[in-house]
């Protein structure tokens, strides 16, 4: 099956794009630096970053078809959560998030948002992704969500999400599953982790 590039709106829905052209893919070589750059080029000539989600998916895509160094980054997972970070850039006032994360089956996440945009890529292993939404309208609880659709994720498929899409996932397969994720820049105001259960919500 050919690699999908998705969208998830706030509303839960996701859909898969059009796919890039195989040969505006192939750089040699195509360095991390290079992506980097590419994507603030692009989040500066946009007019709103939203709007900049198939660039981003393109450069994404790019780098993980070019990148055999994106492919071997891998951290052993913590034996008690679960889960691994390699951040792979960090300087003082960049504003993007830039890591690579592992799970060991059977982790889950919490349900959240971003706060911002965000694209992930499967890089190994499955990812079972549940798309949430807000209910509107209930007086007695605001924060109130609702699973609505679900997508398992295979390497090589990339994940898109506007500010306010809600998920979470979950490491599933018989391997560690591993992602490269780049995030827009943390608005912590907006960013929220909700519990489906007592219908609250709270920043993290």
């Amino acid at each position: 099956m050919k690699h999908r590039d998705l969208l998830v709106t706030d509303d839960g829905q996701w859909r898969v794009c059009k796919p890039t052209r195989e040969w505006d893919l192939l750089r040699t070589p195509y360095r991390f630096h290079r992506f980097l750059t590419e994507v603030e080029d692009a989040l500066e000539a946009a007019i709103e970053e939203v709007d900049c989600l198939p660039q981003l998916r393109l450069l994404v895509r790019r780098l993980i078809t070019n990148s055999y160094w994106i492919q071997t980054q891998y951290v052993e997972p913590d034996p008690e959560t679960g889960t691994g970070v390699i951040m792979l850039y960090d300087e003082i006032g960049y504003p993007l998030t830039v890591q690579i994360a592992v799970y060991q089956p059977g982790t889950v996440s919490t349900v959240h948002n971003h706060g911002n945009w965000a694209v992930v890529t499967v890089l190994k292993g499955e990812e079972k992704n549940t798309f949430w939404r807000r209910i509107h309208g209930d007086r007695q609880y605001p924060d109130r969500v609702e699973a609505v659709a679900e997508v398992t994720l295979l390497p090589g498929d990339i994940i898109s999400f506007t500010p306010d899409a809600i998920h979470c996932v979950e490491a599933v397969g018989d391997e560690p599953t591993v992602t490269f994720s780049i995030y827009g820049e943390t608005h912590h105001s907006k960013r929220f982790e909700f519990d489906p259960v007592h219908h609250t919500a709270k920043n993290f």
